[in-house]
């Protein structure tokens, strides 16, 4: 799967930007019609959609793919979900948010998103960690212009993201389309995480701690994007949770202490 955002709407961390992205011709970050070309060209029988606000999305169905993983490319109110992977209590997440029995698990992953949108009583990491399995998703919201992804903790599936030419922003699960698109400006999506256009990336996992940036070094000495870790000295002081008055994509990424 590959989406696309220009800087205008996603602020992913600044460190994921590397100074070294300049390199030789290979190194070099491309633009985000070449990054899909190059997609389309590795999946030919790939499909993706470009929206108005500045935002692309690419996936592979699963029988289109040699990957025994799951992939689900759904639309709801204009809400699109990329979703690979699994959710092993997808049949009880079905149960608690009242949906259809053949709800699959991008479907469940919007409604969750919606939930925390229009009324949820619970933060957003909270939500995200009553997802058991193996997954990774990318939200946009085409109305709102908003973007959620959120990659489970246990390693099994693997996401990318980077910084394009032109500043957009990449995230695949294909790390040759990463690295080949944004040059130096690539890195692991830390696992435990997730990442909205708004509040930034924190991890779901430790949400009252921020994030810190570990340099990246690639085989020639030149820095290479950012590694995300949890910082267990640095904590954030509220992450308020948000009633049916509120909106809660609406974070507080300045508060904290250290």
């Amino acid at each position: 799967m590959l989406a696309i955002f220009q800087k205008a709407f996603a602020h992913p961390p600044q460190e994921l930007n590397s100074p070294g992205g300049g390199g030789g011709a290979s190194q070099k970050a491309k633009q985000p019609d070449e990054i899909l070309r190059d997609f389309h060209k590795l999946h030919p029988s790939s499909f993706s959609a470009t929206f108005g606000g500045g935002a692309t999305l690419a996936s592979v169905s699963s029988d289109q793919h040699f990957s025994l993983k799951r992939r689900l490319f759904c639309s709801l109110d204009n809400i699109f979900c990329l979703f690979m992977g699994n959710l092993d209590n997808l049949s009880s997440l079905i149960k608690q948010y009242g949906l259809c029995k053949l709800t699959n698990e991008a479907l469940l992953v919007i409604e969750a998103y919606r939930t925390l949108r229009d009324r949820g009583p619970y933060p957003a990491d909270q939500v995200v960690k009553d997802l058991d399995g193996s997954f990774a998703f990318i939200i946009y919201d085409s109305i709102s212009g908003t973007i959620f992804v959120a990659l489970s903790s246990d390693g099994e599936v693997k996401l990318y993201w980077g910084i394009g030419a032109d500043g957009s922003v990449v995230i695949s699960d294909e790390l040759d389309i990463a690295k080949g698109g944004c040059g130096k400006s690539f890195a692991p999506f830390p696992t435990g995480c997730m990442f909205h256009s708004d509040g930034g990336l924190r991890s779901y996992e430790h949400p009252m701690h921020k994030m810190k940036a570990m340099p990246r070094v690639d085989s020639e000495g030149i820095m290479c994007g950012a590694n995300f870790k949890v910082d267990k000295f640095t904590r954030i002081n509220t992450m308020p949770r948000v009633g049916s008055a509120a909106n809660w994509t609406n974070w507080d990424t300045n508060s904290s202490s250290s």
